[in-house]
């Protein structure tokens, strides 16, 4: 059962057609960065993930603030457990722990995430070779999200993210006392509404907490195979 889900509903052969007409269309590589306000060594990572919010429609950049710097003189007051869980997932895919700044490129690769050279390669390996194996496409619709799901193989977890575009922080304790940090992206909320299994697949949900919102298709691996940012009717995407 998944929390927030209210219905599921197989697309029609209209909706069908127009997944298909859309199903080139390029999607954004997600790139996870898990970070924290309480470690000296993620305000390079922070504003590497802002300058690919400011500069990148092809990336989707989400910040997740993890909990475990928070007994270490500051409390980051963004952190949330969903963050620890998400990583916690991941290091078991890659270096068996976890750790900050870490940035996830769809789900399927890792690298230290103030390392801008080698975040840009991966990046631009997952835009060459990265699995999509379904078109989104989500609208903010009467106070919640309309998500559609085009056709495709295999199955996925669908999770609606939401996010704050950007925050001013004084930090006043811990390894980053007396400076100021600008973040962007920053995740409020991830919650699972849903499971895609090849076919079509419209999904209504209940808005989450963030100004805005994304939603991710992640495979049973961890791999992220499909995103879209949610638009308001008739806007462009909202990153």
């Amino acid at each position: 059962m998944f929390p927030r889900f209210l219905t599921a509903t197989i697309a029609s052969a209209a909706a069908l057609l127009t997944s298909d007409a859309f199903a080139d269309a390029p999607r954004p590589v997600v790139v996870e960065l898990f970070t924290s306000q309480g470690c000296s060594s993620c305000p390079p990572a922070d504003r590497l993930l802002s300058e690919l919010s400011d500069t990148r429609t092809d990336v989707l950049p989400l910040a997740f603030h993890v909990t475990y710097w928070n007994q270490l003189g500051w409390k980051d007051p963004f952190s949330l457990d969903a963050a620890d869980v998400r990583q916690a997932r991941y290091a078991q895919r890659f270096r068996g722990f976890s750790y900050t700044p870490e940035m996830v490129i769809n789900g399927d690769a890792e690298v230290v995430g103030s390392d801008s050279s080698t975040a840009s390669t991966a990046i631009e390996h997952a835009k060459s070779t990265g699995v999509t194996a379904a078109t989104v496409n989500a609208t903010r619709a009467a106070g919640g999200v309309s998500v559609s799901i085009g056709s495709g193989i295999g199955r996925a977890h669908v999770l609606l993210v939401g996010y704050d575009a950007r925050h001013v922080t004084a930090i006043g304790r811990g390894e980053n006392a007396g400076h100021t940090l600008t973040e962007s992206n920053v995740v409020r909320s991830v919650v699972a509404i849903g499971q895609w299994y090849g076919a079509p697949l419209t999904i209504r949900a209940n808005a989450v907490a963030g100004d805005h919102q994304a939603v991710l298709l992640e495979a049973d691996d961890g791999a992220i195979v499909g995103a879209a940012s949610v638009m308001n009717k008739n806007d462009a995407p909202v990153r």
